[in-house]
């Protein structure tokens, strides 16, 4: 396995991490294998990003005979769009750098969780392509093929999880403007990949409203989504197991647990087409 840690600069001074988890391939059966590849994006309100929503994702994935990629984008006290165009940055690499990664490039898909949904989600609709644009990228060069969501970070409205587009946004917190552009629902089209996406329904910090805002804009759109809800957990339950429980016993959550294969499976059957 092919493990590397690369700095990406911010436009703003602060610096990015990427690291990727990349498997070899065999002589004996194909050494010029490439294969769907994963970048994850872990949440923490664009404050922080968390650990166990970075390496034991990205873990699954690899088990699962994927590249894995990691980004640890800037957060607070950098503002948008920072993070987008580190998240730009990464998937950019991971197309050039293809064939020394093992990677598809036209096989790549981004999971995000909470607010790293909603990065994960600017970047691969159709939201922010002027911004990108502006700073040098071509959108669609930089677009994933596949959208993969945990518990997201989807609307600015009166649903939002304020702390994230504080964050975010810094002092245009308060611009209405600012805040509709970077309200995923309202910029669903054509242009968005295949969404999968799970929540729980007794979410306190992210409501759950986000991800059927979510769904409803991806049905009136006409882009695929499998979503599921499941019944019980609170926010950030990661793999919902003791590897990303926290303080031992906090985030153990047998219901969703079975996300990860849902997630596998559907990547599997998506990038088939």
């Amino acid at each position: 396995m092919q493990y590397f840690e690369h700095k990406i600069p911010g436009i703003d001074g602060s610096t990015a991490t990427f690291v990727g988890y990349c498997l070899d391939n065999s002589e004996e059966i194909d050494p010029d294998r490439r294969r769907p590849s994963v970048l994850v994006i872990p949440g923490g309100g664009y404050e922080m990003t968390s650990d166990r929503e970075a390496e034991p994702i990205a873990m699954q994935f690899l088990a699962a005979g994927f590249n894995a990629f990691v980004l640890r984008y800037s957060v607070k006290p950098s503002v948008f769009p920072v993070a987008l165009l580190e998240a730009a940055e990464a998937v950019r690499r991971m197309r050039a750098h293809a064939a020394e990664w093992h990677v598809d490039g036209d096989r790549i898909a981004v999971i995000g969780f909470s607010a790293g949904g909603h990065l994960a989600a600017n970047l691969a609709t159709s939201v922010s392509d002027d911004v990108l644009a502006a700073h040098g990228y071509d959108p669609d060069a930089v677009r994933p093929n596949a959208l993969m969501l945990a518990y997201p970070v989807i609307t600015s409205g009166p649903l939002a999880h304020r702390g994230s587009f504080d964050a975010l946004l810094g002092e245009k917190k308060d611009d209405q403007e600012a805040l509709d552009a970077v309200s995923i629902e309202k910029h669903i089209d054509a242009k968005t990949p295949p969404v999968f996406v799970w929540h729980t329904l007794p979410d306190g910090c992210v409501p759950c409203e986000n991800t059927l805002m979510l769904i409803d804009a991806c049905k009136k759109a006409g882009v695929s989504i499998e979503a599921h809800l499941f019944p019980e957990g609170g926010h950030g339950l990661a793999l919902g197991n003791a590897e990303t429980a926290w303080q031992g016993v906090n985030g153990i959550e047998p219901c969703v647990q079975a996300w990860p294969k849902l997630a596998i499976d559907w990547m599997r059957r998506t990038f088939a087409k």
